[in-house]
C-alpha cells in the first residue's frame, strides 16, 4: 500500500469527524478519533486468534491471573489479548458504552493503560451524552485496517497524518510529535549504514529515542536492520512527553512485539527512567529552540553536584533552547568503545553550530564534543522539510567507535539542495528527500571524500581562543561650565549636603576654566590642592566622579596610569578570536600590533580547562564552508537594463498625457 493510499485512509478515519460537529470542539476531534483508531487496529491484529483466546479464557478463567494472562498471550501469538466475545461491530446499540468499556477492560493490562492516557472513559460518557457512541463505533468497526491491508509502517503513517490534522485543527504543534518519515529514513540510514559488525547474525541490538514521539525513529530503526538481516533482535526503548504520543507508541510496540515496559513516559531531561540502560543506537528529533525552564532547577543541580559523572557536565546551554541538552543526554547513554561503542543521528537546527561565543555552555558543549571526537559528520538538510517550521535544520552523526580513517575529523554534508516539491503542501512542510536522494547523500557519507557538497575538518578547524585586546586610557581634564554641570549630575555628589556641595563648585571655579590638562595625575594634584583650600576633603567615590565628570577622551592626552602599569579603556576594548594551535602572541604582533601600536593582551583572561593566556571555544561555521562567490554582473549589462527599464517608464508616461 503506497503513502497516497494511507494518507486516503487517514483522511478516511479523519472525516469521522463529521459526525462530532455541533457537539465537541474541533481541539477535542483527535482526542475520539485517535483512540478509536487504535482500538480497531489492535482488534483487526488480534481478528486471526480471537477463537483460540477466548476458548483459552474459558479453560484458564479459574487459575491466578499471573499464569491466566502468560496462557492468554501465547494463545494471541502476540504481546497483548483481548479476552472478550465483544467486538466494535457486535457492540449493543442500546448499551453501548457499557459494552464498549467492558470490551476495552479485557485487554491485557499493557494495553489497558493505553486507553487510560487518552481518557477514553471520559470521552466515552461525552459521546453517550451526545448519542453518538453507537455511530462512532459501527463507522470504525467498517473500517479494515488489517495487517493484511496496512503494514505497521503505513499505519504508523496514518497515525502521523490523524495527529497533523489534529494539532491543525486544535492550533498545537504537529511537528512536537513525529519527525516526517523521509527525514526519519535519512538519519537511521547515516546512523545505521556501515554497521555490519553490530548486525551480524544472531545478534541484539538496542535502538534508543529519549523523545519517541509517536515511535516513528524506532519503527524505522527496526524496519532497517530487519531488512538487512531478520537474524538480529532489535530491542526498542524511549520516552515520551506527551501522553497520547506515548499511548500511540506503546501501541505501536505491544504490535511489534517488542516489551513495551522499555517504552516510558515522562520528562527526559528532568527524569531519566533508563537511567542505568546504554545503548547501540540513537535517534531523536528534539524540539527546536524550546526552553527548559520548567526542568532547571533538576539539570542545573545535576550539572553542578554530578559533574561529568551526571549528563551535564560539559556546561549548560541558554535556557531559551534546550537542544543541546538532548545530545548531552544521549552522549551519556554510549557505550563502552570496548564494547563496540554507541552511534547518535540528532536533528538540530543551525543553533547549536554556533550559539555562544568562547567559555558560554554552549561552546563548551561543542567543546567537549569535538575535543573528545564524538563528532562524525554533520549534514544540511533542505529547508521547509517540517510541519511546523520552514527553517534549516541538520543531521548530526556522533560516534564513539569511529574508523581509522575517520578518528579526528569532522564530515560536513550539504544536503540542502537534496529535495523534490510535493505536490501538496502538509503545513510548513513543501519539500521531501527522495529515496534516490536518500541514497547519494548516505553515499557521500559513507565515501568519505572531499568534493563540492562533502568537506572534511581537523577536529581543530572548529577551535579558536578568544584573546582581550586591551588599548590605554587617554583622557584630557578640563574646569569648564559644561563640565561642572557634568559634576552636579553626578549621584555621589548629590549626596553631599548643600554647603559641601557649594564649597566643591567654589573650589572648581577657582581652577582656571580655559586651560586643558593632558596628564591624570598632574590634574588631580591641582584638583585636591584647590579643594583643600576650599576646605572639601572628597571621599573615593566622590573623588571618582569628579573626576569620570571633568574628563573627555582624547588621544593626544597622556596615559592614566595605576601602579605604575597603564588603565585600559574599556570603552576601546576589543576580542581577537586566534585559530586554536597557533600562538595568540605571533597572532597578536602580525594582526594588531601595525594597526594599534599601543595595545596589549590582557594575560589575566585565561582559559578554565587549560589555564592558558585567552579563552577556548568552538563554533561549526557551517554555511562558510559551502559559499560559491557569486561575481556580480557586469555594469554594461547593469547600465543596459536600467536604460530598459526607464525607457519602459517614459513610454507610460507619455501613454498617459496623451
Amino acid at each position: 500500500m503506497n503513502t497516497e493510499n494511507h494518507s486516503q485512509t487517514a483522511a478516511f478515519l479523519w472525516s469521522i469527524a463529521d459526525l462530532l460537529r455541533g457537539d465537541f470542539k474541533q481541539s477535542q476531534y483527535g482526542r475520539i478519533i485517535l483512540p478509536f483508531t487504535l482500538l480497531r487496529r489492535m482488534e483487526c491484529v488480534l481478528e486471526p486468534t480471537k477463537a483460540q483466546v477466548l476458548a483459552a479464557a474459558q479453560e484458564h478463567q479459574n487459575k491466578p491471573d499471573q499464569v491466566r494472562e502468560h496462557l492468554l498471550l501465547r494463545a494471541a501469538g502476540q504481546q497483548f489479548f483481548n479476552a472478550s466475545p465483544l467486538s466494535l461491530a457486535t457492540l449493543s446499540d442500546t448499551q453501548t458504552r457499557d459494552d464498549l468499556m467492558s470490551y476495552v477492560q479485557s485487554f491485557s493490562k499493557d494495553a489497558r493503560e493505553i486507553f487510560e492516557h487518552f481518557e477514553f472513559d471520559n470521552f466515552v460518557q461525552q459521546l453517550a451524552n451526545a448519542d453518538l457512541l453507537y455511530q462512532v463505533v459501527q463507522r470504525f468497526a467498517a473500517t479494515d485496517l488489517s495487517p493484511a491491508r496496512i503494514s505497521n509502517f503505513g499505519m504508523g503513517i496514518i497515525f502521523e497524518e490523524l495527529i497533523r490534522r489534529f494539532a491543525e485543527s486544535s492550533n498545537e504543534t504537529a511537528g512536537e510529535h513525529f519527525t516526517p518519515r523521509d527525514i526519519v529514513h535519512l538519519t537511521t540510514s547515516l546512523v545505521i549504514t556501515g554497521q555490519d559488525d553490530k548486525l551480524k547474525p544472531n545478534s541484539i541490538v538496542t535502538i534508543y529515542d529519549p523523545t519517541a514521539g509517536t515511535g516513528g525513529f524506532l519503527s524505522e530503526g527496526d524496519e532497517y536492520i530487519q531488512s538487512i538481516s531478520d537474524k538480529v533482535t532489535v530491542s526498542l526503548h524511549g520516552q515520551e512527553l506527551n501522553p497520547e504520543s506515548y499511548a500511540i507508541c506503546k501501541a505501536d510496540m505491544l504490535i511489534k512485539g517488542q516489551d513495551v515496559s522499555n517504552i516510558k513516559l515522562g520528562n527526559t531531561l528532568a527524569d531519566d527512567q533508563l537511567a542505568d540502560n546504554r545503548f547501540d543506537f540513537m535517534l531523536s528529533n528534539p524540539p527546536f529552540g524550546v526552553e527548559w525552564k520548567k526542568v532547571q532547577k533538576k539539570i542545573t543541580d545535576e550539572h553542578t553536584e554530578k559533574g561529568y559523572n551526571g549528563r551535564f557536565g560539559p556546561g549548560l546551554p541558554r535556557v531559551s533552547d534546550g537542544s543541546l541538552l538532548f545530545l548531552l543526554h544521549l552522549v551519556s547513554k554510549m557505550r563502552d568503545p570496548r564494547e563496540g561503542g554507541s552511534r547518535i543521528g540528532i536533528i538540530l537546527n543551525g543553533s547549536p553550530l554556533f550559539t555562544g561565543g568562547a567559555g558560554s555552555g554552549e561552546s563548551e558543549i561543542r567543546r567537549y564534543l569535538l575535543q573528545n571526537d564524538l563528532v562524525e559528520a554533520i549534514v544540511a538538510l533542505p529547508t521547509d522539510m517540517f510541519y511546523n517550521t520552514g527553517i534549516a535544520t541538520y543531521v548530526w552523526v556522533l560516534s564513539n567507535h569511529k574508523a581509522a580513517e575517520r578518528k579526528g575529523k569532522v564530515q560536513l554534508i550539504d544536503g540542502s539542495q537534496h529535495f523534490a516539491k510535493m505536490r501538496k503542501s502538509l503545513g510548513s512542510k513543501r519539500q521531501y528527500i527522495t529515496d534516490q536522494q536518500i541514497d547519494e547523500l548516505v553515499r557521500l557519507y559513507g565515501r568519505f571524500e572531499e568534493t563540492a557538497q562533502s568537506k572534511i575538518f581537523p577536529v581543530e578547524a572548529f577551535g579558536y581562543r578568544r584573546i582581550t585586546v586591551e588599548r590605554p586610557l587617554r583622557l584630557n581634564f578640563q574646569t569648564s561650565p559644561e563640565r561642572i554641570e557634568k559634576v552636579l549630575a553626578e549621584k555621589a555628589i548629590q549626596k553631599m549636603t548643600a554647603p559641601a556641595q557649594q564649597r566643591l563648585i567654589d573650589a572648581l571655579r577657582g581652577m582656571d576654566a580655559s586651560v586643558v590638562h593632558r596628564n591624570r595625575e598632574q590634574f588631580s594634584k591641582l584638583l585636591k590642592k584647590s579643594l583643600a583650600d576650599h576646605d572639601v576633603f572628597p571621599s573615593t567615590p566622590e573623588l571618582r566622579a569628579l573626576l569620570n565628570a571633568l574628563s573627555e577622551r582624547d588621544p593626544e592626552a597622556d596615559i592614566c596610569m595605576t601602579k605604575g602599569k597603564p588603565e585600559a579603556d574599556s570603552g576601546l576594548r576589543d576580542y581577537e578570536n586566534v585559530p586554536l594551535g597557533e600562538s595568540v602572541y605571533d597572532y597578536f604582533e602580525r594582526e594588531v600590533k601595525p594597526h594599534v601600536p599601543d595595545a596589549w593582551i590582557d594575560e589575566s583572561k585565561t582559559d578554565a580547562l587549560d589555564g592558558e593566556v585567552g579563552v577556548v571555544g568552538f563554533e561549526i561555521p557551517f554555511n562558510r564552508h559551502f559559499y560559491v562567490f557569486q561575481p556580480p554582473r557586469p555594469l554594461e549589462e547593469i547600465d543596459r537594463d536600467l536604460k530598459a527599464c526607464t525607457d519602459r517608464i517614459k513610454q507610460m508616461i507619455e501613454g498617459l498625457s496623451a
